[in-house]
């Protein structure tokens, strides 16, 4: 077996490859589009090049690409860590504990040569929304751009000495149910509605231009400062909305408004890996025809919720209730409405308040990953990640 350093066009083909090849007989593996795993390694498209570095190996035996990985690390994000901590990720291999051993040794060794002390994985080398975490139950289609992997992988991470870190969950719900909320969360949902101050709805497509500064507003009130999540500038929220912009349903980006001023949201869009299934990784003239039609013609039918927030003063008020409520009662329950179920992803178990609101509109747990970390000295105290009080 050789490891092969991925620094050309041919050997970044072997690394986009090699999953396809090992997962060809899985019918729930969708396979990413090529220009998703290529913008992470190009720093030209990655501004996390500015503060770190990435380097991708495969491994080879003989002319066989038998696994890969990737390893990073972000020097303000592995700073805010107990010990300098960085990553690595897109581990694919085959169910061989050397090869796997090997893959892990190399990332190691180059991450101990720029001064880290331990790796977390598998994940990503940029935001954690994204290919976050090992798949542990729950093996069904992934979410787009969340991983998908063998069931074994668990096994050759723990056998290396791989500790859980935190669990993240996807939870899962019917749309069109009108059972399942917990009546404590539904009146006081009712009573928020019926609260003249208040104003729930979805944005219009005109309004869509200015929906980033309502996100935007809430966002840095509900989240910035939690378990180190930075302000998000406007031009970040600009740049957000003009991404989801060709993919987006405004009947799922849905906000509370107080007295005409933004407090809470729930941004959903559509499942799109129900589409790019269909696609095999391409991103070309004919796949993006392609796409549009069956996104115009209701192909998907699931709705994935991507972020969810309520500003402080506005918590325990019942205003996640009244988001919800309104939601189901003037879109999901009505006749005509093509989604069917709705997936919420990536809600850590670090994060209970957050378990709690989705438990009490009736979603349960459809899908586990596992994020883990491995510290180099095997001596030293483990600790999972803190809890959001």
């Amino acid at each position: 077996m050789k490891l092969v350093e991925v620094n050309d066009k041919y050997t970044e083909k072997q690394f986009l490859l090699l999953p396809v090849n090992l997962y060809k007989n899985e019918k729930n593996w969708v396979r990413p589009l090529d220009k998703d795993i290529r913008a992470i390694f190009n720093p030209e498209k990655n501004k996390n090049y500015r503060q770190g570095e990435a380097i991708r190996w495969i491994l080879m035996d003989g002319d066989k690409a038998i696994g890969r990985i990737a390893a990073f690390y972000i020097k303000k994000v592995s700073e805010a860590q107990e010990q300098p901590t960085g990553g690595v990720g897109f581990f694919e291999c085959i169910n061989d504990k050397a090869a796997a051993f090997l893959l892990f040794d190399q990332a190691k060794a180059w991450l101990e040569e720029r001064g880290m002390e331990a790796m977390d994985g598998p994940i990503n080398f940029g935001d954690r929304n994204n290919w976050w975490g090992l798949l542990v139950d729950g093996f069904h289609k992934p979410n787009y751009q969340m991983p998908y992997n063998f069931p074994y992988y668990r096994e050759l991470f723990e056998a290396y000495g791989f500790k859980e870190y935190f669990q993240q969950y996807t939870y899962r719900r019917p749309m069109g149910s009108q059972v399942d909320f917990t009546p404590r969360f539904y009146e006081k949902g009712e009573a928020t509605l019926a609260n003249p101050d208040y104003v729930f709805r979805h944005i219009t497509k005109k309004e869509y231009e200015k929906g980033h500064q309502y996100f935007l507003e809430v966002y840095n009130k509900a989240w910035a400062g939690h378990s180190g999540v930075k302000p998000m500038t406007e031009q970040q929220a600009k740049a957000t909305f003009k991404m989801l912009k060709p993919i987006a349903d405004v009947k799922l980006l849905w906000f509370a408004f107080y007295k005409g001023e933004p407090v809470a949201f729930f941004i959903s869009i559509p499942e799109l890996n129900e589409i790019y299934r269909h696609l095999n990784g391409q991103w070309n003239l004919w796949s993006k025809l392609k796409f549009l039609f069956m996104l115009k013609t209701g192909k998907c039918k699931t709705g994935l919720g991507i972020v969810f927030g309520v500003v402080p003063e506005h918590q325990k008020k019942g205003v996640e209730g009244g988001l919800v409520i309104s939601f189901v009662k003037t879109m999901a329950w009505k006749d005509g409405f093509h989604y069917n179920d709705i997936e919420m992803n990536w809600i850590g178990d670090f994060n209970p308040k957050m378990m709690r609101v989705v438990e009490q509109i009736g979603a349960k747990i459809y899908k586990t990953h596992i994020t883990y970390r491995k510290l180099f000295d095997d001596t030293k105290e483990f600790n999972r990640a803190p809890i959001i009080q």
